[in-house]
């Protein structure tokens, strides 16, 4: 009899854990429901949140939400925000949460667990990567309709600039003496806007000080230097005199930090900014 008894319990768990929707299948279909009470955990959620949802259904946002890296600033202002400390979060009672990094990396299975759907943005590391983050958080969002106008908007924007490749090179650098090269969204920035990365290592790397030396690029990307918590070391690579003569001689383009900030369909605005003035006016 208990044994009969423990079969028809553990049959009635395994049922109910079937019910209950994995991260990967939640990613996978289109909610059921309108979400109403919708909470961002940190600002590159924030993004995605403030453009594909109504005001109405955004309960909460986070502190960054109207920050200088932050595209959506506008848009959030007004909006309640939140800490991404589980506490703070649960005492809401969101219907949905939504995050990149906010929490940590356990918030998303500790939400779920509560009961609390999770819609977990994913990464864009390059032009294609930010149509699919996209489309996947629409999903999630119930938003579909919305972010395909998004991504028809930017291919749209994108298409007036793809002209062949550009002679000039271009560096980009940050307050804190940083750069990028091929293998990164900055790096895919700089190719859609018809230049040449000077910078020819992969990944994310401190300013080549010694090629500057004695080789220029023809531009420099300078991005984040309009961000007032730029309160960089005095040591940073970029406070180098040699760094300080290239921004001082060449030409250069300001990029706000909020275009680049996130991987998102606004690195268009950075896209442009950069691209050559002729390429514009000899687009088809």
């Amino acid at each position: 009899m208990t044994k009969l008894y423990l079969l028809c319990l553990a049959a009635v768990l395994m049922l109910i854990a079937c019910e209950q929707p994995s991260a990967v299948e939640y990613m996978s279909r289109e909610p059921l429901h309108r979400a109403q009470r919708v909470v961002s955990l940190d600002y590159c959620a924030d993004q995605y949140v403030l453009k594909l949802l109504d005001r109405d259904q955004i309960l909460a946002v986070s502190p960054y939400a109207d920050s200088t890296s932050s595209y959506m600033r506008e848009a959030a202002k007004g909006i309640a925000q939140v800490r991404s400390l589980a506490e703070d979060v649960l005492v809401l009672k969101p219907d949905l949460i939504v995050r990149s990094y906010g929490g940590g990396q356990n918030a998303q299975i500790f939400f779920e667990k509560a009961g609390i759907p999770v819609v977990q943005l994913g990464y864009a590391g390059d032009i294609d990567g930010i149509r699919t983050v996209l489309r996947e958080a629409a999903v999630g969002l119930n938003a579909v309709d919305r972010a395909e106008t998004i991504i028809s908007e930017m291919d749209q924007r994108l298409l007036v600039l793809k002209q062949s490749a550009d002679d000039k090179t271009a560096l980009y650098m940050t307050p804190g003496g940083v750069t990028s090269g091929p293998g990164s969204l900055i790096h895919e920035m700089l190719i859609a806007a018809g230049l040449s990365n000077f910078q020819q290592e992969p990944g994310w790397r401190a300013l080549p000080l010694e090629r500057l030396a004695y080789e220029q690029p023809d531009m420099i990307a300078a991005a984040f230097f309009d961000s007032k918590a730029n309160n960089v070391d005095a040591w940073t690579a970029a406070r180098h005199p040699i760094a300080r003569k290239q921004m001082a001689e060449l030409e250069t383009v300001y990029l706000q930090g909020a275009w680049t900030a996130c991987g998102g369909w606004f690195l268009v605005d950075a896209i442009e900014a950069l691209a050559v003035v002729d390429k514009l006016e000899t687009a088809p």
